[in-house]
């Protein structure tokens, strides 16, 4: 038993890894432009095979990746010279997830399990065309168990939005072998580590308000999303690796909650989206940005729900050597 900020916690033993890849296979911008460096490898303007186009002096043009307002990322983790990789969601279209893997060329006969951080359908439609481009094989995928929840969002005065919903039974018949778990849980030998449902301790990550809920026939109030999980790995000498969804959670807490669960204090990269897109969620730009300055992660990369605003907020706070801009087809190599 050891004690985080004062509260008792049971350590999880997350193994220490040689390295850590974080491959961007759907995110909301797509920019060709964007500088690279050691940790961060930008596609080239040739990625993937090249498709027709009559009106070019040369009549083809490379197929480039596809942005779309939705997450995924593939996950690769090296050690004592073995890789082995996990996918983390599926991006928002049937066929947007597909289609960035044939142009990536990546097979997917070593990925071991697929992870859903929550269940909204920016992170979950690609599953379809995951499944029929690549055929069904039993892949587990893994989940908190309030991920099939019917939900809207209900904003004041104007008509609720109900957001499509995955099916449990179709998911099921479609090949994948689902484990739900409100739990943390380790992958890959002990590895990697899947935070289950977060702890919510700030007071400034209050949720999400308009969301909604249907339980038991009625709808009611869902701000906190308590299916919101997120990846985590330890790199050895550097400290953690945290890679979110939309960070429902809240990114501050989702990092303490990693704090906790594995006794390592140093944060090395956060990745993915951070939900502070949109005036319900201004407040918290300002706290957030202070607080992973306290952190002092090495790499920060802030993409889809994250939103300019917050954007810039956390580049000016920490510098925009450390907070970079992520984009479709970028490799991080940590």
């Amino acid at each position: 038993m050891r004690y985080h900020r004062g509260v008792p916690v049971q350590t999880i033993p997350l193994e220490p890894v040689d390295g850590v890849e974080i491959l961007t296979l759907i995110d909301n911008s797509s920019d060709m432009l964007l500088a690279g460096s050691d940790e961060v490898k930008r596609p080239r303007w040739d990625t993937g095979p090249r498709v027709e186009s009559p009106l070019m002096l040369e009549p083809t043009l490379p197929r480039y990746l596809s942005a779309e307002h939705g997450f995924s990322a593939l996950v690769s983790v090296t050690k004592d010279g073995t890789t082995r990789r996990v996918m983390f969601d599926a991006g928002l279209s049937t066929d947007g997830l597909a289609r960035n893997l044939d142009i990536l060329q990546l097979p997917l006969a070593d990925v071991e399990a697929l992870v859903c951080s929550h269940g909204h359908f920016d992170h979950v439609g690609g599953l379809h065309g995951l499944i029929h481009r690549f055929g069904a094989r039993q892949l587990p995928l893994l989940l908190h168990p309030d991920f099939w929840l019917r939900r809207r969002i209900a904003v004041p005065n104007a008509e609720p939005f109900t957001l499509p919903t995955p099916s449990k039974q179709a998911v099921m018949r479609a090949g994948f072998d689902v484990i739900e778990g409100a739990a943390p849980s380790l992958l890959l030998n002990g590895s990697l580590l899947i935070t289950g449902e977060v702890a919510r301790a700030t007071e400034f990550e209050r949720g999400f308000p308009a969301h909604e809920a249907l339980r038991d026939g009625a709808w009611t109030p869902d701000p906190l999303i308590r299916d919101d999980q997120a990846i985590v790995l330890r790199v050895r000498d550097r400290g953690l690796v945290v890679l979110t969804g939309c960070g429902h959670a809240g990114v501050i807490n989702i990092v303490q909650h990693a704090q906790r669960l594995t006794g390592e204090e140093r944060l090395y990269a956060l990745i993915g989206g951070f939900h502070l897109s949109g005036r319900a969620f201004e407040h918290a730009i300002a706290p957030t940005a202070d607080m992973l300055r306290e952190l002092a992660p090495l790499l920060v990369v802030p993409g889809h729900c994250t939103g300019l605003p917050a954007i810039r907020a956390l580049q000016d706070a920490l510098g925009t050597e450390i907070v970079v801009l992520n984009s479709v087809g970028t490799r991080y190599v940590l």
